[in-house]
């Protein structure tokens, strides 16, 4: 079974579940728990103030965990994932589903969504699946969008210009609201699936189901036309309406900083199915959980697009500081003169948000930021290894970007060791390691 359940109990016997057995409230508390453990363990809320049901929160907060979701290898992550979006497999639709144990009319009261930050506009749900079908049913998305609690029946969608705003956008031109399936509690190759840059038209089930070597199940919801994931811990069935909008936000972005207020679409809850003692799945927004959502599927097209101009790519790093969107830290295996530079600019054409690019030869660990920086200060020289772009489209969640137009400066550091100058010079100091030595320092490791 590829379920949210399945993949924890994989975890705890991995003793990668931390569980909580006080009690606190969703609003502030749990929020600020998961904070502290940010990258680390997942989180279970065995008790939660005021509800009776749990909360699981950081599950994909590790590369570690999603690759072994995947059931895959760091190294390997990315032709995971371009094989499943290029060989979609479409999933099976069952009629008795594990979320069908409960269905009830909608009370998004009952439900213990969180209230993450001080000048959050309310409670929201961050982790939802969304799935939608052009008004045809020819076309189907399935994404990831956040969700502000209105009332009981009522939620606030931020619809971005991407997939399910031009779904949106048919629909009003038939002057019909849009159906959708929200699933909560899923598998987090589904969430990856979701978070993915796919074509219109690509279902991120179908990729999803590759991802689980075809082991995803679909149910066809009853009120509206649309698919939700039948082994969900919560399906909620809804219509997003084309007339009707309200103020959304603000609330917290990837970047740590408030995004703004502004009018966005309401979605009317027909129908609320879940299993009888479901797990609310829980995401901070910002946390390192949110960012490799994000990011990753974006470094498989980085690391594509600079394969593409030098031979050897070791890795690819949106890096959690540079908030999992702004800044790559790349390393290859430089060839010739230039490679560095091409690179920088391969990887701002793969992924225009970026802001800032570091690339550095393969001896460098990219994920340790003093590595990086010790590769900037002894193998880069400003006046001959800096890239600048003025004026270029940066991403809209960059707070410091020109506001009106989206315009930014980006910056390309080509911290590779220059082939002119002997390698010794630049070779990094290294103590040999025999295995006592080895043995001895194991035992001080966390």
């Amino acid at each position: 079974m590829s379920t949210l359940r399945s993949f924890l109990r994989e975890m705890k016997e991995r003793n990668e579940v931390l569980t909580i057995k006080e009690k606190f409230f969703p609003r502030f508390q749990i929020p600020a728990i998961i904070q502290k453990f940010d990258g680390g363990p997942i989180l279970l809320f065995k008790k939660v103030q005021g509800y009776k049901n749990r909360i699981v929160a950081n599950v994909c907060g590790t590369r570690k965990r999603i690759c072994h979701a995947l059931k895959t290898s760091k190294g390997a992550i990315y032709s995971k994932l371009f094989e499943a979006w290029e060989k979609p497999l479409k999933p099976k639709i069952v009629d008795d589903a594990p979320v069908k144990e409960v269905v009830e009319k909608p009370n998004l009261h009952k439900i213990p969504v969180l209230t993450h930050f001080e000048k959050d506009g309310g409670a929201y749900i961050t982790s939802a699946v969304i799935s939608a079908k052009s008004p045809d049913g020819e076309i189907e998305n399935v994404s990831i969008h956040r969700l502000q609690i209105i009332d009981e029946t009522h939620l606030a969608i931020r619809l971005v210009p991407r997939h399910l705003f031009k779904l949106w956008s048919l629909a009003k031109q038939k002057d019909v609201d849009l159906d959708v399936s929200i699933s909560i509690g899923v598998h987090p190759a589904i969430a990856l699936a979701a978070s993915s840059p796919l074509p219109f038209g690509t279902s991120e089930f179908a990729v999803a189901n590759t991802l689980l070597d075809n082991n995803l199940r679909l149910v066809q919801c009853e009120h509206i036309n649309a698919n939700a994931v039948a082994d969900a811990e919560i399906v909620m069935e809804g219509k997003i309406s084309t007339q009707e909008q309200t103020l959304e936000g603000p609330l917290v972005d990837v970047t740590g900083t408030y995004d703004v207020q502004r009018k966005q679409p309401i979605i009317k809850i027909l129908r609320i199915m879940h299993k009888e003692e479901y797990i609310y799945q829980a995401l901070l927004p910002s946390g390192s959980e949110h960012r490799l959502l994000m990011g990753l599927p974006r470094e498989a097209l980085i690391w594509r697009s600079v394969s593409n101009v030098v031979p050897i790519v070791k890795a690819v790093n949106l890096s959690n500081g540079g908030c999992g969107w702004l800044h790559a830290i790349i390393s290859i295996e430089k060839q010739t003169e230039g490679d560095g530079k091409n690179a920088i600019l391969a990887a701002f054409s793969a992924h225009p948000s970026l802001k800032h690019v570091i690339v550095v030869d393969s001896d460098i660990n990219i994920y340790e930021p003093n590595e990086v920086e010790w590769a900037i200060a002894t193998r880069f020289q400003a006046n001959e290894d800096l890239v600048i772009i003025q004026k270029a489209r940066g991403s809209t969640l960059d707070p410091s970007a020109n506001q009106e137009n989206g315009l930014t400066t980006k910056m390309g550091i080509d911290a590779t060791r220059p082939l002119t100058k002997p390698k010794g010079k630049f070779e990094k100091a290294r103590i040999p390691m025999d295995p006592e030595t080895e043995r001895f320092l194991q035992q001080f490791k966390t």
